[in-house]
């Protein structure tokens, strides 16, 4: 994967792709973009990016394809559909599927993908709006090594911490494993801020001890400080939240493996959107607490 010479297609430029994209521009690999609203990819297409009007046309031109888009039936659309990536996509080419979505389907891309002398792995990330903006995201990997050791160049432009986890799918049930553990965290978070103003104390100072000790969690230091701000800006949309933790509920259920905590958790956000808070940022549950 050199810079220059490999072309790199990227399909969806949202609160996430926009940075993503961007560092693979500005480490000087060709890029075309595509995303639903053009008008989300004007800012890195006067930066040289080059706009495609189809996902069709953008998969016959490149060498590696990204994708991050929003649910599963967005990642089937792009990669199955007649107009999808996998119809239209030249032998050789590399798929990389970085949205979260279900390992199952992960599994299926890989197998239609393989028929058609594609290869493909699935990258779901995590680190939010801040660690798409600062490079410094955790990619989670699932597929063939060869094929991973060949586009890590282009995983290291975007991330830092970037784990090959095993076969097809290992990459999305690894982001199962990760949401799990935010989203039964993110309501004690936002119990812990509730108390620190219920008992009188300052917030922002009770997070210097609490951030800092055994409590200390990326949800508390990152999102702690948006929360007391009333801040609920999404680096991570509540509805996409409900998709993440409905899949790794399903999963889950599947596997017969009781989630008490991911059930409370969920149960709560759906409680918010149902309030109409779906386009707040993850933090915006605190909003429950008041």
């Amino acid at each position: 994967m050199e810079p220059g010479k490999t072309i790199v297609g990227f399909i969806g430029l949202g609160v996430m792709g926009q940075s993503m994209a961007g560092h693979i521009l500005d480490a000087g690999y060709k890029l075309h973009v595509y995303t639903r609203t053009k008008q989300r990819g004007e800012n890195i297409i006067s930066k040289g990016a080059v706009w495609e009007e189809t996902v069709s046309g953008l998969s016959a031109k490149c060498d590696v394809i990204i994708t991050i888009v929003g649910f599963p039936a967005d990642v089937e659309e792009v990669y199955l559909g007649e107009g999808g990536i996998l119809n239209h996509a030249q032998k050789g080419t590399i798929v990389i599927d970085m949205t979260t979505s279900s390992p199952d389907l992960a599994v299926t891309i890989d197998e239609k993908a393989k028929e058609k002398g594609i290869e493909s792995l699935d990258a779901p990330v995590s680190g939010g709006d801040v660690g798409a903006q600062n490079a410094t995201l955790s990619i989670m990997v699932g597929g063939d090594k060869n094929i991973f050791d060949k586009v890590s160049p282009l995983f290291e432009v975007m991330g830092k911490n970037i784990v090959l986890q095993g076969k097809p799918g290992s990459g999305q049930h690894t982001k199962m494993a990760n949401q799990i553990a935010i989203a039964a965290g993110m309501v004690a978070v936002c119990e812990a801020i509730a108390y620190a103003k219920k008992s009188g104390l300052d917030p922002n100072t009770v997070l210097k001890s609490i951030g800092a000790g055994a409590a200390g969690s990326w949800s508390l230091n990152n999102l702690g400080p948006r929360m007391i701000a009333e801040n609920f800006e999404p680096g991570f949309y509540i509805k996409h939240f409900i998709k993440d933790m409905k899949i790794a509920a399903t999963s889950s259920s599947r596997m017969g493996l009781e989630t008490p905590g991911l059930d409370l958790a969920l149960s709560l956000y759906e409680k918010m959107a149902e309030m109409g808070y779906e386009n707040d940022g993850t933090q915006g549950l605190l909003k429950l607490f008041k």
